[in-house]
């Protein structure tokens, strides 16, 4: 009997898939971002009026629609189609780089001090309010993330991860790390 290795990108996308399916009804839809959107600012007491919430909720609404453009226009994604919206996406320069645009409103509202870096106990507080990690690998991750040694994840560490969680097959980068250790 053969195996087939699944290919790392797809991998990833399927972790970002089981992520971002926040009813586990098997399908992503507005609704899931939604409530993504309203965990950040519950976990951050942000209010829906306050800037970062309107640049988190303005870049995921800008991201659903350039999904929506690459899945050929459903309005709910299965993990198939998710997966090839998403590969078109971060590829697509047509359009601002939307795989960024999230990121960097993430970054904005991770960074809690305003210093332009993400430290230690922002990104453990980042992990515990949103995701209630208490994975004992989360600050292994961040070290790997913290590619300059300088015990903070600067916006540049961040939005590198993010380009190389899209594009690069290799499973032990730092942006391949974000939904723990994956193996093919």
């Amino acid at each position: 009997m053969t195996t087939t290795a699944t290919d790392p990108i797809t991998l990833k996308l399927e972790a970002l898939f089981k992520a971002t399916d926040t009813d586990n009804d098997g399908y992503v839809d507005w609704s899931d971002y939604q409530r993504i959107i309203d965990r950040y600012l519950s976990a951050y007491k942000i209010d829906k009026k306050d800037r970062k919430a309107q640049s988190l909720t303005i870049a995921y609404q800008m991201y659903w629609t350039e999904l929506l453009r690459h899945a050929g226009g459903n309005d709910r994604l299965d993990r198939e189609q998710f997966a090839h919206a998403n590969r078109a996406a971060s590829v697509d320069t047509s359009r601002y780089n939307m795989m960024e645009c999230i990121p960097h409103a993430i970054f904005d509202i991770a960074d809690t001090n305003g210093d332009n870096a993400i430290s230690k106990a922002e990104f453990k507080q980042f992990l515990d309010l949103l995701w209630g990690s208490k994975a004992p690998d989360a600050m292994d991750t961040f070290a790997r993330l913290d590619t300059d040694g300088d015990g903070v994840i600067s916006r540049h560490e961040y939005i590198r991860a993010i380009r190389e969680f899209f594009h690069s097959p290799d499973l032990d980068v730092p942006g391949s790390l974000f939904f723990g250790h994956l193996s093919a």
